[in-house]
C-alpha cells in the first residue's frame, strides 16, 4: 500500500513540475495585464520550440503519466473505504488531467505552432494564434490544479490511515471470572480472626462495666 502511494505522488509531481516549466510562457499570458502582442509572440515561440523537440521525450511522459494511472487502479481495486474515496478521486482528476492534454494540448500545440510566420515582437499576433496561445496557458493552468488535487487526495488518506495516539494508549481489560468474583467477595480467614479477637476483647471489657452499674 506504501508503495504505491509512493509511485502516485513521485509520478504526479513529476508532471506537475514538467507542467511548471510551461510558466515561461504562461506567466506572460495569464497573469500580465494588459497582455500585449509582444508577450504572444515570446508564449508562441516558447511553444513553437516545443513542436521541435525529440519525439522519445513524449513517449517518455507518456509511460510516466501510464504508470500513475496504472498504479492509481491497482489501488482503487482492492475495494477499501478509503481507497474509493481517495483514490475515487484520484482517478478522476488524472483522468481528466490525461484527457485534456492528449485530446487538447497536445494537438493544438502540434497543429498551431509547428511552423510560425515569419514577424517581429511587435507585430500584431494573428487571431486564430492569440487564440491558441491563451487556450494553452488556460489549459496548463487547469492540469496544475488537477494534480494538485491528486497530491492533496494522498495526503489526505495518508492522515486517514494514520492511528491516533489515543488509541495506541487503549488497553483492553478482560471482564473478571465468576470464580474470581467469588474469591474477591469472600474475605480472608485472617480477617475474620482479627475481627472475632476484637470483638471479644470488647464485650471483656464492656460487661464489668454494666455490671458496676447494674449493682445498688
Amino acid at each position: 500500500m506504501g508503495a504505491r502511494a509512493g509511485i502516485v505522488v513521485c509520478v504526479t509531481s513529476f508532471l506537475l513540475g514538467a507542467l511548471f516549466t510551461h510558466w515561461i510562457a504562461d506567466s506572460l499570458t495569464l497573469w500580465k495585464s494588459p497582455v500585449t502582442d509582444e508577450h504572444l509572440w515570446t508564449a508562441a515561440s516558447y511553444y513553437a520550440i516545443l513542436t521541435k523537440g525529440p519525439t522519445g521525450l513524449l513517449y517518455f511522459l507518456g509511460a510516466i503519466l501510464l504508470l500513475g494511472a496504472t498504479t492509481i487502479l491497482w489501488s482503487f481495486g482492492d475495494g477499501q473505504a478509503g481507497n474509493l474515496m481517495f483514490d475515487g478521486g484520484s482517478i478522476f482528476l488524472f483522468g481528466m488531467t490525461a484527457v485534456m492534454y492528449l485530446y487538447t494540448v497536445l494537438p493544438d500545440l502540434l497543429t498551431r505552432f509547428h511552423s510560425l510566420p515569419t514577424h517581429g515582437l511587435k507585430d500584431p499576433l494573428p487571431r486564430s494564434l492569440r487564440q491558441s496561445t491563451l487556450e494553452l496557458a488556460s489549459n496548463n493552468l487547469f492540469c496544475s490544479v488537477a494534480l494538485t488535487g491528486v497530491l492533496a487526495l494522498q495526503a489526505g488518506r495518508f492522515w486517514a490511515e494514520t492511528p491516533d495516539d489515543d488509541d495506541e494508549d487503549f488497553v483492553l481489560v478482560e471482564a473478571p471470572t465468576p470464580e474470581e468474583e467469588k474469591q474477591s467477595s469472600t474475605p480472608p480467614a485472617s480477617t475474620t480472626a482479627l475481627k472475632d479477637r476484637l470483638s471479644l476483647s470488647s464485650d471483656d471489657r464492656v460487661k464489668p462495666l454494666l455490671q458496676q452499674r447494674v449493682q445498688p
